[in-house]
């Protein structure tokens, strides 16, 4: 199976630098309609229910520091390997990124805010607070089943 960083490698190599913000709202939407589409995550990895949107915890550890990434350099250390995607998860990718890749990092975000599965990992938290609920891949299957 893919991880997250193979996911990410092949965003940023065929879309080119983007903020790290922006590049978990387009990994978490690219799982969602995986989930979707295909029947199956991309990755293994939850994503948790962040002040600012999803984040993917393993992802956010390798671009801790880092506003924007120029490139898919900062994931050497992880070993990605885009060969792990098959051919039917790059086309999955590839429709989702390209639908939202226009979209500023803070409307992507806000778009999560406004979504079930975002909101109810959230729970009751002040807008600021911390959190890491995770967001399960059962809940972001049902929503954007009928929400996409």
């Amino acid at each position: 199976m893919a991880t997250v960083f193979d996911v990410a490698k092949y965003i940023l190599d065929k879309y080119g630098a983007m903020s790290a913000m922006k590049l978990q709202k387009l990994i978490f939407y690219s799982q969602a309609m995986s989930l979707v589409w295909d029947d199956v995550p991309l990755f293994e990895d939850d994503f948790e229910a962040w002040a600012k949107g999803p984040v993917c915890r393993p992802l956010f550890n390798a671009h801790k520091g880092k506003f924007m990434l120029k490139d898919s350099k900062f994931l050497t250390p992880y070993e990605p390997n885009t060969t792990h995607l098959s051919a039917a998860q790059k086309e999955t990718i590839e429709v989702v990124v390209g639908s939202l890749i226009d979209y500023p990092p803070y409307v992507l975000s806000d778009m999560v805010h406004k979504e079930k599965p975002w909101q109810a990992a959230r729970g009751d938290l002040p807008n600021g607070a911390h959190c890491e609920n995770v967001i399960p891949k059962t809940a972001m299957l049902e929503y954007y089943l009928e929400n996409w």
